[in-house]
């Protein structure tokens, strides 16, 4: 037990989530625990492996049918014969055990936007997703992660899974935000300051007077790019922010969990937000970091505006400010890919989806698409693209020389009426 001068010390967010569900007064970093989930989320990439290795057991149930998450995503609309088996292995097991909570295509929407706006995921909960991005919903404090497909398979079961209790980082953001800076540029900035690695298997706490200033839709965008730090995962101490989101949401209880003022933590990071431009990540990593005023002539082939990480409505919102009366540069695609069917639906009532539509660029149904390689926007060799998405390794989006800057959804709407990486500034002048 974490003693400093036979005084015990207190608890993080993060362990005090993880002692409730694993039925303890506490835990501390490098215990390994085994915790109850509340939400167990599989995709038609990793949920297929998971139902083959739950069928293999021969348990005739899973767990809890409410607490299992089915969300064909990722290659849907189905792209090829290899992916509509995918889903229909999904779609039986969802049959066959009667899951509550399956999303087919009219009703879909890529799960780190969805599972949030349909009240699925709630503050304090452990949520696990055979997903690395499945850290988005620390957006709301609660204990979210990615795990391995048997992991989940054997969660569908016991709806349990094992932990070893992160050590956690704590960061500090003070100031306010510059025009067109969301939370977008905040984590990219913040992951170009710490590395790829610099919170590897640590939970990333991200709390101080400036995320105010962060509306929710900012706040799933730094908890989902957590991962792109290395982190086990990334979480918000819950505010009014975060109740004014769930309380017309939710259709069950939560619990606001906070960290104690004397919680221990690996290390403590001050970041003044006073000075943080517009970002972009140049290739082929998510720390390869600069202001976007830094880069000179990087002509793009392609604007991805989208994904789990800016595919909200206040994403959209923001693009189609700076789209509206504006047109695509020639021979450059925009892509624009709202984040589920509720988000599109609230485009076309906005007039948002008419404005893209008039600027040039073609609006896909929700899906992960092009974040993956999968489909609705690969690139060809050579090819440079700016995506909103949250990663951009070498091959990320298609061709293996082809490249991939990351920015927020402002950078990527100027940029894609100038047909080079520019400032919304440039364009709105």
């Amino acid at each position: 037990m974490l003693e400093l001068w036979g005084l015990i010390m207190g608890m993080t967010i993060s362990e005090k989530i993880l002692a409730a569900h694993s039925g303890r007064d506490r835990v501390c970093p490098g215990e390994l625990v085994i915790a109850n989930v509340d939400v167990a989320l599989g995709n038609d990439i990793t949920a297929p492996i998971a139902i083959r290795e739950f069928e293999q057991t021969g348990v005739k149930n899973v767990f809890d049918r409410d607490k299992i998450v089915l969300v064909p995503d990722h290659f849907t609309p189905n792209k090829d014969i290899a992916s509509a088996e995918q889903c229909k292995i999904l779609r039986d097991f969802a049959k066959k055990y009667g899951i509550t909570h399956y999303f087919e295509i009219g009703e879909v929407g890529i799960e780190h936007v969805l599972l949030p706006e349909q009240g699925i995921v709630l503050p304090g909960e452990i949520i696990i997703g055979a997903d690395s991005h499945t850290c988005t919903y620390g957006a709301l404090g609660a204990f979210s992660t990615g795990v391995g497909s048997t992991d989940l398979a054997a969660a569908m079961i016991g709806g349990k899974a094992w932990f070893r209790v992160p050590e956690s980082i704590k960061f500090i953001y003070t100031g306010k935000l510059k025009k067109w800076v969301s939370g977008k540029d905040l984590i990219l900035y913040t992951i170009g300051k710490i590395g790829v690695d610099g919170a590897l298997y640590k939970s990333m706490e991200f709390t101080g007077p400036a995320l105010k200033y962060v509306d929710m839709a900012g706040r799933f965008s730094m908890a989902n790019m957590a991962i792109e730090a290395g982190a086990k995962n990334g979480i918000f101490i819950p505010d009014g922010i975060t109740e004014e989101y769930v309380s017309v949401r939710a259709k069950k209880r939560y619990t606001f969990y906070d960290s104690d003022s004397d919680a221990s933590y690996s290390d403590v990071i001050k970041i003044n937000t006073d000075i943080i431009d517009l970002q972009v990540a140049c290739p082929n990593l998510p720390e390869n970091t600069k202001p976007v005023g830094e880069l000179k002539d990087v002509e793009l082939d392609q604007v991805v505006i989208g994904s789990c990480t800016n595919g909200r409505i206040e994403d959209l919102r923001v693009a189609a400010g700076i789209m509206k009366g504006q047109k695509v540069a020639k021979y450059l695609r925009c892509i624009i890919i709202p984040g589920s069917q509720k988000v599109y639906l609230n485009a076309l009532d906005e007039g948002l989806i008419e404005v893209f539509i008039k600027a040039g660029a073609v609006v896909s149904a929700p899906t992960c698409g092009p974040c993956l390689g999968g489909h609705m926007g690969i690139l060809a060799s050579g090819e440079k693209a700016l995506a909103t998405t949250n990663r951009n390794f070498i091959g990320r989006m298609g061709h293996p020389k082809s490249k991939v800057y990351l920015s927020g959804p402002a950078v990527a709407a100027a940029s894609a009426v100038k047909g080079k990486i520019i400032s919304p500034e440039e364009i709105l002048k």
